[in-house]
């Protein structure tokens, strides 16, 4: 008996046993580009000024210069995200990852952003945001001609790492950082937090990558127009893939030859503390 079933034993053993096939792994669908809009929510910003904001990529989602770019690219297609952020550790995905391939995704894109209510929050970190946004691209399903993140906000970073080093991390992912700086104060004195030239802040510290621009907003007024126009450049693709060498990214700047301080934010924030610490 014994004999017997060592024997059994070893012809179950020596069987080929039919290998299960795994399934393929899902590539990810092409798109035209990948864009994270990151949006500033800070206190610098009042409630309406913060629907101003909001209701200005509303309405350019739901342009058709906007729509007209993303199905007149190459796949006719794009893949969005929108991010809110403010302080070191205040950011938030409002609309994960959405593949806009129609007019119809697109309203629907607009419908769900009308939909979510603005936070405002403590303390900017352009730096923060930049970080929280890039390893978003990774395994996110979509395969871009583009990577970029839109950043718009109305002052300068003042917590967390140096927004130079953020910025140029996500330079080395392929990443390319546009801006849309908030030049709504004019950097007048008593608006806490609002610099002079927050343009050549952005062009000098903020944005990066291969063709990267920015479009200035010095009042409310022109918000709209501006984001709808940066969106048409950046779905479509037709700003310029690369800067020629030597030369800086594409910007549209304030009259200054000065380079900007890139730890302007952190500075003011540190007089602040010292003012009011106990003496």
């Amino acid at each position: 008996m014994r004999i017997a079933l060592a024997l059994l034993a070893a012809c179950l053993a020596s069987t080929t046993l039919p290998v299960r096939a795994q399934p393929a792994a899902v590539a990810d669908l092409p798109v035209d580009v990948e864009l994270v809009l990151a949006v500033d929510v800070s206190w610098s910003m009042d409630r309406a000024e913060q629907e101003i904001q909001r209701d200005g990529y509303i309405a350019a989602l739901r342009s058709a210069e906007v729509q007209e770019a993303i199905l007149h690219g190459a796949y006719g297609r794009v893949a969005i995200s929108y991010v809110e952020w403010a302080g070191e550790l205040s950011q938030s995905v409002v609309i994960p990852w959405t593949l806009v391939d129609s007019k119809a995704a697109a309203e629907s894109f607009a419908y769900r952003l009308a939909a979510a209510e603005p936070d405002r929050l403590r303390r900017t970190s352009i730096a923060a945001a930049i970080d929280f946004v890039a390893p978003m691209f990774d395994g996110n399903g979509f395969a871009g001609d583009r990577r970029v993140i839109d950043v718009s906000g109305d002052g300068p970073n003042n917590q967390g790492r140096s927004v130079a080093d953020a910025r140029n991390a996500a330079i080395a992912r392929g990443i390319t950082i546009n801006g849309l700086p908030l030049m709504t104060t004019g950097g007048e004195v008593g608006s806490w937090g609002s610099i002079a030239d927050l343009d050549r802040y952005y062009a000098d510290c903020v944005i990066g990558g291969p063709g990267a621009f920015m479009i200035p907003v010095n009042e409310w007024a022109q918000f709209p127009e501006a984001v709808r126009r940066k969106l048409v450049l950046e779905l479509a693709g037709l700003w310029p893939k690369r800067a020629p060498v030597g030369q800086p990214p594409v910007a549209l700047l304030a009259a200054t030859a000065t380079r900007a301080d890139c730890l302007a934010g952190e500075r003011m924030w540190q007089q602040r503390q010292d003012r009011w610490a106990p003496n």
